[in-house]
């Protein structure tokens, strides 16, 4: 991403279409004084945010292509930049030589009109419209998040979720709580200059009930930004087991689609095999791995190598669905086998591990099964009663309507606000407060939520955030 302040002086170009052919493609500048520039290349002036139908020629005057062109003088465009809008037919070669074109026609027109900036008209870098919006004030920096996360959005909920991020739902929540902190940091520093008062102050200002309120709203806040987290960046699920427990048919079953073959022979599944799937709109990247068992058992040094990137996908799970056969449950050998495969299960986070038992629609009625979710991966018995246990295993308890989209970087920053706001928790209770530190507590917090908004926030940052746009965005 471009850091110093001569790159953001420039006006851009790109292609804001997805690359391929299509029905209708999009070029967009942004810069200072595009005027010259709209002239070339249309050969006349055009009304402030009105679509008009123009030949776009090139440099002998003919037409490339006949489309529309919209001018959105400064301030009043996504970027608060001049920005020109080019709608032709979507053909790659024809975007192709209306982008040349520009570029040729600003170095053209830059000394005729005394404008040298139009000379360095430079294609965009990825996420640098949306940069400059943020720059000039027409997004903080959750919305424009927001944007990649619209664009990006693989559910409907999610899609929705990021619209009302957008549309400015979180981070009107996060203002609110900035407020809160901001009322409280100038009493504190106000008082700062006369120590003798610092007790009856707090009494006075009712210090410990501010915080009280701001760490009950701090708590809803956080646990709906968890929740929209969840909602863009879903949880990954790892089915885990033994050899032919039914595993690749439990993908199968969840994901309405024969993706995993399905045989009796142990040892079919070699590799992961993944698929994302929705329960109630937040999305499941459900994996199927190699069956679990003593490598030294397997003469295959296929499988081998598969049950071992089975362990490594466990790992990182966000949850381990651990499926049982019921039809081999009373079996000494296969009992073994779970044995040991339970050990190293809980060696880590056990809560991670939910016990499923599966092919319950082949064990004789009346027989004793073990207590725990049943399902049956080939009729379907019982896999709204999984899916439902994932979402809560994942934290999920909201309805997606009234959900902001939001990312792990904001949880993690309302949960250093959290940390500070309850040390000054602790400062206020205390017959031997200090105000000091009390007043650093809370500009610590309020800056931890500066970092959500962007009110706060390293250039690395924005480069990082930023670079992951798509190009023309």
């Amino acid at each position: 991403m471009p850091s110093s302040f001569a790159l953001l002086q420039d006006p851009i170009v790109a292609i804001a279409t997805a690359p391929g052919r299509g029905a209708v493609g999009i070029l967009r500048v942004s810069g200072r004084g595009l005027e010259a520039l709209i002239d070339g290349l249309t050969g006349r002036g055009l009304a402030a945010r009105q679509a008009h139908y123009v030949a776009l020629r090139d440099a002998r005057g003919e037409a490339i292509d006949h489309g529309l062109a919209i001018h959105f003088p400064a301030p009043q465009s996504y970027t608060g930049e001049d920005v020109l809008e080019l709608q032709a037919h979507g053909g790659p070669v024809v975007l192709q030589l209306l982008l040349a074109r520009c570029l040729e026609a600003a170095a053209e027109i830059a000394p005729a009109t005394q404008r040298p900036r139009l000379a360095h008209l430079r294609l965009a870098q990825p996420g640098e419209f949306t940069q400059r919006a943020f720059l000039n004030g027409k997004l903080d920096l959750a919305q424009a998040e927001a944007v990649a996360d619209l664009i990006d959005a693989g559910t409907e909920a999610a899609a929705r979720s990021a619209s009302r991020s957008l549309g400015g739902a979180f981070s009107r929540e996060i203002d609110a709580l900035a407020e809160r902190l901001v009322d409280l940091r100038t009493l504190v520093e106000a008082t700062l200059d006369f120590p003798e008062e610092e007790i009856d102050f707090l009494e006075r200002a009712d210090a410990r009930g501010r915080l009280d309120a701001i760490a009950a709203a701090l708590g809803r806040v956080l646990d709906r930004t968890r929740q929209g987290a969840l909602l863009r960046e879903g949880m990954t699920v790892v089915l885990a087991g033994q050899p032919n427990v039914g595993k690749s048919s439990l993908l199968n079953a969840l994901a309405g689609a024969e993706l995993a073959i399905v045989t009796p022979i142990a040892g079919t599944t070699r590799d992961k095999i993944g698929q994302t799937i929705q329960i109630e709109g937040v999305p499941v990247h459900v994996i199927d791995t190699a069956g679990l068992r003593e490598a030294a058992s397997s003469d295959d040094e296929v499988e081998r190598i598969g049950i071992a990137r089975s362990w490594a996908e466990i790992e990182q799970a966000d949850a381990v669905v651990f499926l049982h056969d019921l039809t081999r449950y009373a079996d000494t050998d296969y009992q073994a086998g779970e044995n040991a495969i339970s050990a190293r299960l809980h060696l880590g986070d056990s809560a991670r591990v939910l016990h499923v038992f599966n092919k319950c629609d082949a064990v004789p009625a009346g027989s004793d099964v073990p207590e725990g979710l049943r399902l049956s991966a080939r009729s379907g018995e019982g896999l709204q009663a999984l899916r439902r246990a994932l979402l809560e295993r994942a934290g999920w308890h909201a309805s997606p309507e009234g959900v902001f989209i939001a990312r792990t970087r904001h949880v993690l920053a309302l949960q250093r606000t959290g940390e500070h706001v309850a040390r000054a928790r602790e400062l206020v209770a205390r017959a031997d407060a200090a105000l000091d530190l009390l007043a650093e507590e809370l500009r610590l917090a309020h800056n931890a939520l500066g970092e959500i908004t962007g009110a706060f926030s390293a250039d690395d940052l924005l480069g990082e955030i930023f670079g992951r746009f798509c190009i023309g965005k």
